[in-house]
């Protein structure tokens, strides 16, 4: 079997991992994680690229040293060097770098003097006392440690929409070539852009001697068949991802499509409402009575009900059924109406391209602008620009922009918030800049109400422009930063600041519920990739998901104006 780009990411993921709680040297381990990244956003298959005897060193971030390993992953599957890594690092310890407070040194600290190496060790440890009697361990992490082990017992194994969605979509275009297959469409939580699943649905509609049932359960990536039936059978992939497929005949493909996508909560008040109309509404049609009146299209059941089609991002029972029902809905922004980016790296901080390169790659999107927000001193692991070094980018813009026809390089920095709210870098160089990012680092730990009174003290700089990754969660890795939001969106709506939505796969950050209530504040968003290469450019379109699901219209977001009116909305 081909093994996908992913795959590849994942073992270079997991090296790094390794690599850090052994106290590899940082910048070993941030090159491993900058490959991953590469890999993971490269339009090209890797096995294409090495069976056409491609230059793998031309890809950013890979040395002659990663074009091997790279090689041997594609053409055997495995990677010596990870089974080498794995008889020196138990690889259970990299799920101990998914809990708040834990990072590599702390996970090293742990195995090394108490020789915790599981979930199940450190929740003994934590129960006898020994892991509060280590240095760097007080009674307040321990407690952090404890609650986040309670949450991770009882979540459920959820899967990134980033990582879930092309496989359901190679799933879909699999079985979309069987024969008898009318319709088939990915549903669910995918479909209603969530940013974690916990499983793929899949919704088809197809003639009764159709293959695609037999098809479906004999997927090479089926590791496991759950359950199998005519209309419906779950399989486990190997990955440890669920899919479930439903199919349902040509003219209830409508209902269908509309029931598996959901949510429970948005279904169950449209139930609610036809019932008292004297309806029913299922997976099969739309009835009165015997008769059925619908089903065929998924926009039978809001045209029956007199309702304006709620897109899949809304359904969730936020406001969305009243504002329907008065065809009310807003009209949620789209991909086309993004006219630049407000944050990108390059290879003068922890990026992989040129300023240049990464100015033409959004010159061929069709932007008008790109902010270069390189990171300022304080991040040394991201080779963060002292003054000295920011000067030189800004010299290097200034030239750009003379010879970049209809094309604008703002001059900006992603300025690190220091602990007591001032941020990274002197006034008169904040003075230079087009816009200022403000982001948070370090000091995760801080009390909420520190915290918080750090990030609006930065804010209340008349240089910020815009708070990038405002809680500074990873989905699955790290939990937000205690920090009161609510108050943090109403001093950005009094100071005119922007709250950045990062559409980092890894972030999305702000979350949906966040931007909403940005929304309803009248706190504008920007809409940024944090792009540290020219392909992230295109993760965009996870910005604008999470941007749709947060109810944002293109006039809540500043990234949709033209350059004139984006400046002088940043004024402060």
């Amino acid at each position: 079997m081909q093994i996908s780009n992913r795959a590849v990411a994942a073992i270079f993921s997991e090296i790094a991992d390794l690599l850090a709680i052994e106290g590899a040297n940082p910048f070993r381990v941030r090159a491993y994680r900058n490959a991953a990244h590469t890999i993971e956003t490269l339009p090209e298959s890797l096995k294409s690229l090495v069976d056409a005897g491609a230059d793998l060193t031309k890809l950013p971030g890979i040395g002659e040293a990663l074009a091997q390993k790279i090689e041997e992953i594609v053409t055997t599957g495995g990677l010596h060097y990870l089974d080498e890594l794995k008889k020196r690092v138990p690889p259970e310890l990299e799920t101990l770098l998914k809990l708040p407070g834990l990072g590599p040194k702390r996970v090293h600290q742990l195995y090394k003097s108490l020789h915790i190496r599981s979930v199940d060790d450190l929740k003994k440890a934590l129960d006898d006392g020994s892991v509060e009697a280590l240095d760097g361990f007080g009674p307040k992490l321990t407690e952090t440690l404890a609650a986040a082990l309670k949450r991770h017992e009882a979540l459920p194994r959820r899967h990134r929409l980033f990582d879930a969605d092309p496989v359901a979509r190679q799933i879909r275009n699999r079985l979309r070539r069987c024969e008898g297959v009318v319709h088939i469409e990915i549903a669910g939580s995918i479909r209603r852009r969530k940013e974690t699943v916990k499983d793929i649905d899949i919704v088809a509609a197809a003639t009764l001697d159709s293959d695609i049932m037999e098809t479906f359960l004999h997927l090479e990536e089926v590791e496991r068949i759950v359950m199998q039936g005519p209309t419906r059978s779950s399989v486990r992939l190997r990955g440890g991802m669920h899919v479930d497929l439903r199919v349902v005949s040509p003219d209830a493909f409508g209902s269908a499509l509309h029931h598996f996508t959901g949510s429970r909560a948005h279904n169950i008040a449209l139930r609610t409402i036809a019932e008292n109309r004297g309806l029913k509404i299922n997976e099969y049609g739309i009835y009165r009575g015997v008769r059925r009146l619908g089903g065929k299209e998924e926009n039978d059941v809001y045209r029956i009900l007199k309702m304006q089609p709620v897109p899949p991002e809304l359904r969730e029972d936020r406001g969305e059924i009243d504002l329907a029902a008065r065809h009310a809905l807003p009209r949620l922004v789209t991909g086309a109406e993004i006219r630049g980016d407000l944050h990108v790296h390059t290879d003068r901080s922890d990026g992989a391209d040129s300023i240049e390169a990464m100015a033409r790659a959004a010159m061929e999107k069709g932007y008008e602008y790109l902010a270069v927000t390189d990171h300022t001193k304080h991040l040394a692991v991201a080779h963060g620009q002292d003054e000295k070094r920011l000067e030189e980018a800004l010299d290097i813009i200034d030239a750009l922009n003379e010879k970049l026809d209809g094309f604008t390089i703002l001059k900006s920095a992603e300025v690190d918030i220091l602990e007591d709210g001032s941020l990274d870098l002197a006034d008169a160089l904040l003075d230079r800049l087009d816009l200022v990012v403000g982001a948070v680092h370090y000091r995760f730990n801080l009390t909420r109400a520190r915290q918080t009174r750090r990030i609006i003290r930065a804010m209340e700089h008349p240089a910020f422009s815009i708070l990038a990754h405002p809680t500074g969660r990873l989905i699955n890795r790290r939990d937000p930063y205690e920090v009161d939001m609510h108050s943090v969106i109403s001093a950005a709506k009094r100071l005119n600041v922007v709250l950045e939505l990062n559409a980092q796969p890894a972030r999305l950050d702000l979350d949906d519920l966040h931007c909403k209530t940005a929304k309803e504040a009248g706190v504008k968003i920007a809409v940024s990739t944090d792009a540290h290469s020219v392909a992230d450019l295109d993760l965009i379109s996870c910005g604008v998901d999470q941007a749709r699901r947060g109810w944002l219209e293109a006039d809540d977001i500043v990234n949709t104006l033209p350059l004139d009116r984006l400046l002088s909305l940043l004024k402060r």
